[in-house]
């Protein structure tokens, strides 16, 4: 029989002994339960990059690339904004064939630029610094052709309402032509400043971005508003094969026409409207990076018959201005704007 002595021994070992086993035990199974909430659990951004793309009202991104938020090639523009500090380009190439006012068909080069200042603020710059245009032929003067710059425009964008949920972002805009083109008018025309109030969403896997402008046209010393409204709808295709790489965007777009006064056949034309629908493609090669092409056909007399295009949206992938966490201590709140 063992001992008093012994018996307090064996007790003193055997609870620290039962507990090791019991932690021994438990421990695996703790640890694979805590990885997996980890799994299900989204993580926050933990580079300055992702916490850029999370700031932006675009679709927040895990990768070390800013995120491309296009405007083109559509005509309505998101309400979303690229990510603070990086400068987003946008290069497109137009062809119209069959434009009222006497024109015949027009090759054009168009441009955009974008920054945000801030998750809430964008500034932007649009011009079209070539277009080759080709004018049908008059009972006084034979087919001519002729090479003019268009406008340049500057504008700026602010967010009101940020997605959430259902509701939709809501921002608003207002442009102002800062030099006038020589390049013949397509059939929506060009204005000297523009209001718009953009609203953009999801509603399940679909996309949506919705425009309504008003504006003010010129011609000589005539002055005319000028009313737009406009819908788009993007949904991917293949996405599981693709990634989500490939989407195809449809959109309804309507315009009065307060200058206009003849069909493309010459027609007198007194109160017209132009109305169309506009397919595209796009295709994300990077984060950084978006493709696109598509077709736009007029569906009244005054609009423009048809129009192809293509193009590309790159963000530079370096910041303009440091991210504030490598700011001095001073300057750094650390304060993280969420969608």
């Amino acid at each position: 029989m063992p001992t008093t002595d012994k018996l307090h021994r064996l007790d003193k070992l055997f609870l620290p002994g039962a507990t090791l086993a019991v932690l021994l035990f438990l421990a695996p199974a703790s640890l694979l339960a805590q990885t997996q909430v980890d799994c299900k659990t989204p993580q926050p951004p933990t580079t300055p990059v992702q916490v850029d793309n999370a700031e932006s009202t675009s679709k927040p991104d895990a990768a070390q690339l800013p995120e491309a938020n296009p405007s083109r090639p559509t005509i309505t523009n998101p309400a979303h904004i690229p990510p603070v500090g990086y400068l987003q380009f946008e290069q497109g190439f137009l062809q119209a064939n069959g434009s009222p006012s006497g024109l015949d068909h027009q090759f054009s080069l168009n441009q955009a630029i974008r920054l945000s200042l801030h998750p809430r603020l964008m500034l932007e710059f649009e011009s079209q610094p070539f277009a080759l245009t080709r004018e049908d032929a008059t009972p006084d003067a034979p087919a001519a052709s002729q090479s003019d710059p268009g406008d340049l425009i500057l504008g700026v964008q602010g967010l009101a309402i940020k997605e959430v949920g259902r509701i939709p972002t809501i921002a608003g805009a207002y442009l102002q032509r800062v030099r006038s083109g020589t390049a013949p008018d397509l059939d929506i025309g060009s204005f000297s400043r523009s209001a718009v109030i953009l609203v953009s969403g999801d509603l399940g896997d679909f996309h949506y971005d919705s425009n309504f402008s008003g504006s003010e046209q010129q011609q000589v010393l005539l002055r005319r508003a000028q009313y737009g409204q406009t819908l788009s709808i993007t949904h991917d295709l293949f996405s599981k094969a693709l990634h989500q790489k490939l989407e195809l965007t449809g959109e309804l777009w309507h315009f009065s026409q307060p200058l206009v006064t003849a069909t493309r056949s010459g027609t007198a034309s007194p109160r017209s409207n132009a109305v169309g629908t506009l397919w595209a493609l796009g295709y994300t090669l990077r984060p950084n990076v978006v493709l696109d092409a598509g077709l736009n056909h007029g569906l009244t007399s005054t609009s423009t018959d048809w129009q192809g295009f293509a193009g590309f949206t790159y963000v530079f992938p370096h910041r303009l201005w440091p991210h504030q966490d490598n700011l001095p201590q001073s300057l750094n709140h650390r304060h993280v704007h969420r969608r």
